[in-house]
This record gives C-alpha cells, sequence and structure tokens, in this order.
C-alpha cells in the first residue's frame, strides 16, 4: 500500500533510556505470575482476548440456533423441531445476539483497542475490566445452564407481559432468563462506565477532544447510552422477578398493574439499544475508511456531531415498536415523526463516507470490501426502517416478517458487516500476522451474497402476511418457495461467517509477519509493535494532529515542560504501575494515576456474584448467604490498602508543585471520584424509572387510594435535610485537612443516616400496605426501597472513611474515600426529597 506514514521515533532522546530501567518496567507490567496465573490477569490485552474469544463463541451458538429456526421453516408443516423447542431456540437466539454477543464484543474490541488509540497504558479500573468478564461468562452460562434443566427460556427475548408470568411460564426459564441477564448487564454497566472515564480523562497529551479517534467518539456516545439504557432495562427485570416471586404486583392487571409497562421501560431499553450496537460500528467504519482511502475522513465534525444526534434521538423512539398498542395520535405522530428524524444524522455519514471514498485514492482490501458491502445494505435497511415509522404502514407489517427482514438488514448489515471489516483491519495487531487477502475477499462475497438471499425474501413475506415468531406454516400460502430460497441463503451466509474462525487458523500458522502499521494508517495504535506489549506505551506520545503517524516527524513531547512532565512515566515508574491523566477538553497533563496490579480477587467477587443470584433463582438461603459473604470478603480485600499504592505516594507525592505532576488520589483529579459521578448518574436513572413507572401506574381513577401519612416521612425529610449540612462539613475539613471536624462530621452523618432509615421505615410501616397487595403498593415500596439502599451504601462508605480518619487521617486514600462518600451524602438528600415529594405531596394535589 502506498505509505503516508511520517513519524519517526529512534533517534529522539525522549525515547532513550538504559536496559536496567527498561527490564523494570517491562517486569512491572508483567503476566500476573503463578499460581491462578489466568484468573489473576488484571492486564487490559489478555483480558480483551478473552473477552472476544467468549463473546464470538455466543455469536457462533446464536447463530447455529437461527440455523436450526430456518431449517423448521424451509418447508410448510415441518416436524423438525416441536413448538416448545422452537420458542426455546427463538428466546435464546434473540437473547444471545442482542445481550451475549454484540455489546460483548464492542465492549471487548474497545477494550483492547481504545488504550492504543488513545495513547494510554490501560483503562483506568483493571480490575474492574476483569470482573465485567468473567460476570459477563457467568451470566451467559447462567442463562445457558437452563438447558441441562429442561428450563430454557420460551417467552421471547423481549419477555412479554403476560407471556413472562407466572401463569404463562411457570418453571424456572424465564428465572434464568431474568437473572442471568440482569448478571450480564451489570457487568456491560461497569465496562461502559470504566470507557467513559477513560476516554475523557486518559488519553495522550496534546490528544484534544477535537483529535480524538472517531472510533473513541463512538465509544464515548456507546458508553454514556449504555448507562440511560441499560438501567431501565436492569430496574425492569427486577421489577418482572419480583412479581414472578409473588411479592409485587407491577404487571399484574388484577391489582392495578399493566403489561404495557413493561413494553414500555423493554423499550426504552431496546430501541436505544440497536442504536448502542451501531454506533460503534459506525466509528469503525469511519476509523478505517481514511486508511483505505488514503486520506483524512471528509466531514470528521459532522461526523462526531452526527454520532451525537443519533445517540440522543434513539431514546425518543421507542413508541416506534408499539404503533399497534391503542396509544393517542398524538403520541404516534411524536414517534413517528422522530423514528423519520434519526435518518438524518444517518444520512450524513454514509455521505461523508462516499466523499472520502470519492476523493480519495481507494485501495480495495478485504476490510475496504466489507465497508462498501455495508453501505449498501445498510442503505436499504435504512429505507425500511422509515417505511416502518410511518404509522399507517406500520400497521399492515406490524409482527410479519417484513419486520424480521429490516431488523436483520440493520443489525446485520449494519453491525456485523463493520465487525469483519474491523476483524480484518484490526487482527493483524492482535495477532503478529496478517490475514489471507484471497481467503478475506471470497469471505465477502459470499456473506454478502447469501446474506441477501436470505433476509431479502422476507420482505415479500411479509408483504404476503406471514408473521413471525411463528414454528411452522400450512401449504397453500405462497410462503412456501421464499421461505425455502432464505433457509439455504441462512446456511450460505453462516458457514461463510464462520471462514473467519478459518482464516485466522491459516494466519496463526502461515500468515505474513505484519509489522508494527502494515496498513500506513495514521492513529497511535499503529506506533506499537504487532501485537503489543501489556504495557502498551513504554514512552507516552505526544499528540498534535488526528492522524499523528502521517501528520507529525516525532510523537516525543514538543516543549520542555512537558517532558520534565512526563518524565516520571518515560519507561517507568519502574517500581509500580502508573498512567496518564489529562484535562477533559485539550488533553493538557494533569496527574499520574497508580494503576493496580494482579489479583484473584475480581474472580472471587464474580464468584459471589452467581452463587448469590443462584440463591436467588433457588430462593434458597443456605446459598444465599455465602455467596454475599463471599461478596462482602471479596470487596473488603480488593480495596484493601496494598504496598504499590503506598510506593507511588512516597514516590510522586499528592501535591502538585513546579514542573511536577501529583499522584491522583481524592477529589476530581481522581479517577474513583469520576467513578462515584458515574454511578449515581445511573442510580438517577433507576430512580427516574421508578418515579415514571409511578405515575404511569397512576394514569387512572382511584391512584392513590388514600393520602400517605407524611408524618414519620416529613420527619425524615428533615433529618435528610439537616445531613447534607453534616456532609459539607466532613468534606470541607477533608479538603482543608482537618481531621476533628471531619472525624465529627462523619460521625453526624452516620448517626442521621441511621436516623434517616428507621424514620422512613417506620412511615412505610405506619402506612400498613404491602407490595402485593396492589400495583400502588408495589410502587411506593420500589421508591422507598431505593432510598433504603443508597442510604445503606452511604453508611458503608462513612464507615469506611471513619476508619481512616481514626487510623491514618493524613493518609490521602481515607481523603478520597471521604469525598465519594460526601457525593453519596447529596444524592441521597436529593433522592429523597423527590421521592418524598411524588409519594405524599403529590397525591395530595390528587
Amino acid at each position: 500500500m502506498e505509505t503516508r506514514s511520517t513519524v519517526r521515533i529512534e533517534s529522539h532522546p525522549y525515547f532513550e533510556v538504559d536496559e536496567e530501567r527498561s527490564r523494570a518496567f517491562e517486569e512491572v507490567w508483567s503476566a500476573a505470575k503463578p499460581p491462578f496465573t489466568r484468573l489473576k490477569e488484571v492486564n487490559n490485552i489478555p483480558i480483551a482476548r478473552r473477552y472476544i474469544i467468549a463473546s464470538f463463541t455466543f455469536f457462533l451458538v446464536g447463530g447455529a440456533f437461527a440455523l436450526l429456526m430456518r431449517t423448521q421453516l424451509a418447508v410448510p408443516e415441518n416436524d423438525f423441531l416441536d413448538p416448545r423447542t422452537y420458542n426455546q431456540l427463538f428466546t435464546m437466539h434473540g437473547t444471545t445476539m442482542m445481550f451475549l454477543f454484540v455489546i460483548p464484543f464492542i465492549e471487548a474490541i474497545a477494550n483492547y483497542f481504545l488504550p492504543l488509540l488513545l495513547g494510554t497504558r490501560d483503562l483506568p479500573f483493571p480490575r474492574m475490566t476483569t470482573l465485567a468478564l468473567w460476570t459477563y461468562i457467568w451470566g451467559g452460562l447462567f442463562i445457558f445452564s437452563s438447558f441441562l434443566f429442561g428450563e430454557a427460556p420460551e417467552a421471547g427475548w423481549f419477555a412479554y407481559v403476560p407471556l413472562s408470568n407466572r401463569e404463562f411460564s411457570p418453571g424456572l426459564g424465564m428465572d434464568f432468563w431474568d437473572i442471568g441477564l440482569s448478571v450480564a448487564e451489570i457487568a456491560a454497566m461497569g465496562a461502559g462506565a470504566e470507557l467513559i472515564i477513560a476516554i475523557l480523562r486518559m488519553r495522550a497529551p496534546g490528544q484534544a477532544l477535537h483529535r480524538l479517534p472517531i472510533f473513541a467518539w463512538a465509544m464515548l456516545v456507546f458508553a454514556v447510552m449504555i448507562i440511560f439504557a441499560f438501567t431501565p432495562l436492569i430496574v425492569a427485570t427486577l421489577m418482572l422477578e419480583l412479581d414472578r416471586k409473588a411479592i409485587t404486583s407491577f404487571f399484574v392487571p388484577e391489582a392495578g398493574g399493566d403489561p404495557l409497562l413493561w413494553q414500555h421501560l423493554f423499550w426504552f431499553f431496546g430501541h436505544p439499544e440497536v442504536y448502542i450496537m451501531f454506533i460503534p460500528a459506525l466509528g469503525m467504519v469511519s476509523q478505517i475508511l481514511p486508511v483505505f482511502t488514503r486520506r483524512p475522513l471528509v466531514g470528521y465534525t459532522l461526523v462526531v456531531m452526527a454520532l451525537i444526534a443519533i445517540g440522543f434521538i434513539s431514546f425518543g423512539l421507542w413508541v416506534h415498536h408499539m404503533f399497534a398498542t391503542g396509544l393517542s395520535p398524538t403520541a404516534l405522530g411524536f414517534f413517528a415523526a422522530a423514528s423519520l428524524l434519526i435518518a438524518i444524522p444517518s444520512g450524513v455519514q454514509i455521505f461523508a463516507w462516499i466523499a472520502t471514498i470519492w476523493t480519495g485514492r481507494p485501495v480495495w482490501r478485504t476490510p475496504l470490501l466489507f465497508i462498501v458491502g455495508f453501505i449498501l445494505i445498510f442503505v436499504v435497511g435504512g429505507v425500511t426502517g422509515t417505511m416502518v415509522g410511518s404509522v399507517p404502514f406500520d400497521l399492515q407489517v406490524h409482527d410479519s416478517f417484513f419486520v424480521v427482514a429490516h431488523f436483520h438488514y440493520v443489525l446485520i448489515g449494519g453491525v456485523v458487516f463493520p465487525f469483519y471489516a474491523m476483524l480484518y483491519y484490526w487482527l493483524p495487531k492482535v495477532t503478529g500476522r496478517l490475514l489471507s487477502e484471497r481467503l478475506g475477499k471470497w469471505q465477502f462475497w459470499l456473506m454478502f451474497i447469501f446474506f441477501n438471499v436470505a433476509f431479502f425474501p422476507m420482505h415479500e413475506l411479509g408483504m404476503r402476511g406471514m408473521p413471525r415468531r411463528i414454528y411452522t406454516y400450512g401449504a397453500g400460502l405462497g410462503w412456501e418457495t421464499h421461505n425455502l430460497v432464505s433457509t439455504i441463503g441462512a446456511w450460505g451466509f453462516g458457514l461463510s461467517a464462520a471462514l473467519i474462525v478459518v482464516n485466522l487458523a491459516w494466519s496463526l500458522r502461515r500468515g505474513r509477519p505484519a509489522g508494527a502499521n502494515p496498513w500506513n494508517a495514521g492513529t497511535l495504535e499503529w506506533w506499537e509493535p504487532s501485537p503489543p506489549p501489556n504495557a502498551q506505551f513504554k514512552f507516552i506520545p505526544f499528540v498534535r494532529s488526528r492522524e499523528p503517524l502521517w501528520d507529525q516527524e516525532s510523537v516525543a513531547p514538543e516543549d520542555e515542560r512537558t517532558a520534565r512532565l512526563l518524565e516520571p512515566l518515560r519507561s517507568g515508574p519502574t517500581r509500580w504501575r502508573g498512567a496518564l491523566i489529562v484535562s477533559v477538553l485539550d488533553g493538557r497533563p494533569l496527574a499520574i494515576t497508580q494503576m493496580p496490579t494482579s489479583t484473584l480477587w475480581p474472580f472471587v467477587l464474580s464468584v459471589g456474584f452467581v452463587v448469590t443470584f443462584a440463591g436467588l433463582l433457588l430462593e434458597n438461603l443456605w446459598i444465599l448467604g455465602p455467596g454475599l459473604g463471599v461478596m462482602g470478603v471479596s470487596v473488603l480485600a480488593w480495596f484493601w490498602p496494598d504496598r504499590d499504592q503506598e510506593a507511588a505516594m512516597e514516590e510522586i507525592g499528592t501535591e502538585p508543585g513546579g514542573d511536577r505532576l501529583p499522584l491522583a488520589i481524592a477529589g476530581p483529579l481522581s479517577n474513583g471520584w469520576w467513578a462515584m459521578l458515574v454511578f449515581l448518574l445511573v442510580m438517577a436513572t433507576a430512580l427516574a424509572t421508578f418515579i415514571g413507572s409511578y405515575f404511569y401506574l397512576g394514569d387512572g381513577p382511584g391512584w392513590p387510594p388514600v393520602a400517605p401519612a407524611a408524618g414519620s416521612a416529613t420527619a425524615a425529610t428533615g433529618v435528610a435535610l439537616v445531613a447534607t449540612g453534616t456532609t459539607w462539613v466532613f468534606g470541607r475539613a477533608v479538603r482543608k485537612r482537618r481531621t476533628t471536624p471531619r472525624r465529627i462530621g462523619l460521625i453526624a452523618t452516620a448517626v442521621l443516616t441511621v436516623a434517616f432509615l428507621h424514620l422512613s421505615f417506620r412511615g412505610w410501616t405506619e402506612l400498613g400496605i404491602r407490595p402485593r397487595e396492589s400495583a400502588y403498593a408495589s410502587a411506593f415500596v420500589g421508591l422507598l426501597g431505593f432510598e433504603w439502599v443508597m442510604a445503606i451504601t452511604l453508611l458503608v462508605l462513612l464507615a469506611g472513611s471513619l476508619a481512616w480518619a481514626f487510623t491514618k487521617p493524613a493518609d490521602p486514600r481515607g481523603h478520597g474515600l471521604a469525598l465519594i462518600g460526601e457525593l453519596q451524602g447529596y444524592f441521597l438528600a436529593g433522592s429523597w426529597i423527590a421521592v418524598y415529594v411524588v409519594l405524599y405531596l403529590v397525591p395530595r394535589l390528587w
């Protein structure tokens, strides 16, 4: 390929260090030591490889389920599968592809390549990365284990109520689905939170937001959307599981509940979910396309704005799936308009890609073929998307195979084809060897042809009236030929999609060495060797453009002051793992952060998760208790102070001064403080979901049955407001380094929090309502339960802060925990005021 790379690194003094320092640095970042090496590993590269293998395995299994279903539908009145098995395969195919493949696969790719693209050594919370991997694997296996007990879920991957309640799904199948899905989604949210902090705060110096690689922008939008979309789903699955266990009545019509509430909550997640999967694929296309057209992306700023617009608009589309549920014409018109509006930012990106190809010098390698194939297929999916966005047309094809065709044109054409472009582009960086170009081109053409053979006839099937979600059909309906052709195409597509495994196996044995930059690309991941070392950047690069390997002669710091600031990170530190923290907007060096080393505790904690959830599944305290115990011990051991932190504080210091970067331990400078902000954003979204459900269920006469007495709740409100004052006291004392006010403020806040718990609980017991009695009682106790969880979380943080305050009051780690507790204290008070208004004041206005 024609070269554009201009960067030179070898001759610059910045990259010269003695061998002893270099060896010590590499030893610090080496793999985990025996025993339990694989279970203790926290480096993002090996963890990401396992993530990729696990998620791609789920993809192959989910694809196999689809082929079995297509075989059943190949001919009329087929008895290849019985109805129950078909429904189980249908449910697990959708669940696997939507929850266990696409999102985890995207996060796995991000775990591997984002640090390389950003010019940093790892993600901000390596142990969280490991925990997310194991939790995701356990969650997936938890769901699939239902097959071993003959209890696989069969209510559809959308789990519509009442199909998913005890009456119509009486076994444990939906409990496996509910609980296992929650485990996997919590892992996805943890990974998403980590990506947000990594992209905003851990970048190469000089890599301002306007110089971010386009894939990083896509992953930032992706991660923020996960926070707002997955949280309602977790709340909804919690509601469903409590209903199934006869504890609540959120979706029970006889008790005032509403099955449509489930659809609103699920699709508030479900339609943004489509774009959560789609946006990273768009980022991959925009990242790869300039490399094979030999020019920068046309309209970088417009493409970034389009990604953000798609993420924002996608949250206004969920009723797109509910046009046939009897909504008002006003609501139908609003959501139809939103469905059409989202085509505009999507079209902006398509025009940017076409302009990039048109004005560039295309090199027709396999990644570019998959990108062009994606554009063609996605345009078809986009056109059919605007069709079903029209209410009259949607009412005609709703729940027909036309929707199945549209859905797969968008998700396979719009997501899987970019994934394959990315695999052919980035796998040489992972393995150090190029894939076969000939086999890659064969794979593209087979996948492109068989995909259209498989899914294009489904449009016609839908227009001819074939409903989806059926396991067989009668002869003579005019569907036979289309279904047979579609099945042949599905088998061809499935086999051709698996060719990547053959190509990878060939590459590992006979592939040509890739070298550092086989594509002559311009972004930082191609500056490192292939495959990269555990510590991706022995020398922190300095960025002055979007394509530094094309536009810069060197990635060394451009001025002496920056070089002095980065000196501790120049093939160092050598006793502990360190990485750089930069300002959000302009990528200015702010601090050095100490990165955790290998440990077994994330794996142990994941085991505690799965044991706890097994106890919930079986309603067995003898299983639940040990699971909670393992979780508690693991969390305590995880955050127990270690010698690396002490070495970092001793070597760097926590106070800024002159040309020296401080160690980020406490407050807004630390990643932990930012992680707490993301956690509170998740909790605020969960609270909004509960409040929204309360008002949705109360949209009718007789809600609430009586205005609840507010005496104890009002007292709890007063206590919460006083607690904000004591929270301010200990927070200010921490910042001013005053020990006695800090201790007094912490103790006072803890006492007031206990009093708040007592008063809010008494306010509920005085009413004498039980959540099973009615939907009102369920929503009431749900909101109170949320506040109790927040109060208990605050007490845990206060207990840890008090331990630091009395044992090591000068230690900045204790300061950091107290400042996190300060955020939680303010959130508890603010969220309780919202709950108090909703539960106790609003009913007096009805």
